[in-house]
């Protein structure tokens, strides 16, 4: 129904969003990921949307890429998820790294997203295997690898989890495994 909102950001209070689109207040639910990179307020914001109505309201969620968007229709499909944990899990995880972790089945990373038992990370394994590789671009699988190379290095190394992502979101796109961990290094020895 709306697919997509472009208007003047009034607002944030995580995680929510209030955008004016022609003298309309949009308020929108966004994940962290979308949250984190939005412009200052007064500025132009475009944002693709979710609507979503139940019978207890109507609800419109925001996403910055059309790859988050995706993720976040793939994981309402999973029996038991809902809008809010969907967003927790886009939060918690970028779409490349959710991605990497369906691929290599990696349920200890899920149960650390506030709200994710175990029993839930084996089913959100289970449900979108497979079925995230087309909301990622091109050469993702590539990237996707080289990310949790560099991801797997740094932890080898002594880092925490914690540390070594903040590290791989400065990251340029595309780095090959070997210059991702040389530049993760540079920048983790600075802090």
């Amino acid at each position: 129904m709306i697919g997509r909102l472009t208007g003047v950001l009034l607002e944030k209070n995580p995680p929510q969003v209030l955008l004016d689109v022609q003298g309309v207040g949009y308020e929108l639910d966004v994940p962290m990921s979308t949250f984190y990179n939005l412009p200052a307020n007064g500025d132009s914001l475009s944002l693709l949307t979710h609507f979503v109505v139940r019978e207890d309201g109507h609800f419109l969620y925001g996403f910055a890429s059309e790859g988050e968007r995706f993720a976040f229709r793939q994981l309402l499909k999973i029996s038991g998820v809902g809008a809010r944990l969907a967003l927790s899990v886009l939060s918690g995880l970028s779409v490349g790294e959710l991605a990497a972790v369906v691929a290599q089945q990696q349920v200890d990373r899920l149960t650390k997203i506030p709200g994710i038992g175990t029993k839930t990370a084996e089913r959100l394994l289970l449900e979108l295997k497979g079925k995230l590789a087309d909301a990622l671009p091109g050469n993702t699988a590539i990237v996707v690898d080289a990310h949790n190379d560099i991801l797997n290095a740094l932890l080898a190394l002594g880092y925490n989890e914690r540390e070594a992502a903040t590290a791989l979101r400065q990251l340029p796109p595309g780095i090959t495994t070997s210059d991702g961990i040389r530049q993760a290094l540079k920048m983790l020895s600075r802090v």
